[in-house]
């Protein structure tokens, strides 16, 4: 059953906050509704993965309020996945592909054995990967890998899903793959998925909306000069695939 496009997911208001005194995300309004696919894009340091990290409930804005569900953040995660960026590990680790997926049910409430192995199953096939379920993870490739971890992030059956920079360690035809994937999921699940990569992301998504301290965002998928000039501080090339930041005009340094 698809989602009820009309009810709100996500509702930030006039959020504020910086790491000591340094500001990080500056009066970001934006409201996230059911069956929404979002990209975020922004340079580095703009701000994405802290707006994650409180949508998560993980960090506390300084000013403004944050929602989740229509409740506070932290007391929403139960029904919200997360997919985090540079996910490093031994890949020596003697643990298998159906047991990293379980994985993903910690910190919730434990379901019994047998719930937890369906939810398990249910997830990898998912991501087309039930038939890698017993190997060991370090055996994987980079694609195969990047999808257990999306399993993991769906193993508990999510309503929102967040993933930052899901494809930043894998190649293009890898990370391709990935996000025709997600555009599947976003059928049944609503996503926010933050990217530096503008003309990946403008392919796959709903709507785009740039941040850098401050967010732009229109519920379009359309980007307009302005709109990412304002975001990256400088005119990009919106054009040229394979060079997301390309300086067309001089700036300041």
């Amino acid at each position: 059953m698809r989602p009820d496009p009309r009810t709100s997911v996500v509702e930030l208001r006039g959020v504020s906050f910086a790491y000591d005194d340094l500001p990080v995300l500056r009066n970001v309004d934006f409201e996230l509704l059911e069956g929404d696919f979002v990209g975020i894009i922004g340079p580095n340091a703009g701000g994405k993965t802290t707006l994650l990290k409180l949508i998560l409930g993980l960090l506390e804005p300084d000013e403004g309020s944050v929602r989740v569900f229509g409740r506070p953040a932290r007391e929403a995660r139960g029904m919200v996945g997360y997919v985090p960026q540079y996910a490093r590990f031994d890949r020596t680790f003697p643990i298998r592909v159906r047991r990293a997926v379980a994985m993903g049910t910690l910190g919730r409430t434990n379901p019994q054995v047998e719930d937890l192995d369906d939810a398990v199953s249910r997830a990898l096939d998912r991501v087309e990967l039930s038939g890698v379920a017993d190997r060991q993870i370090g055996q994987l490739s980079g694609g195969q890998l990047q999808r257990v971890l999306i399993a993991r992030a769906l193993v508990g059956d999510p309503r929102l899903l967040l993933l930052d920079e899901p494809t930043s360690s894998v190649d293009t035809r890898v990370g391709r793959s990935v996000h025709e994937l997600l555009e599947e999921l976003a059928r049944e699940i609503t996503i926010v998925l933050v990217s530096h990569d503008i003309g990946v992301i403008s392919r796959h998504v709903g709507t785009i909306a740039c941040l850098n301290i401050e967010m732009h965002y229109h519920r379009s998928k359309d980007l307009t000069p302005d709109m990412v000039e304002a975001a990256y501080g400088c005119p990009v090339d919106l054009v040229a695939h394979g060079h997301p930041h390309r300086v067309l005009e001089s700036h300041p340094e």
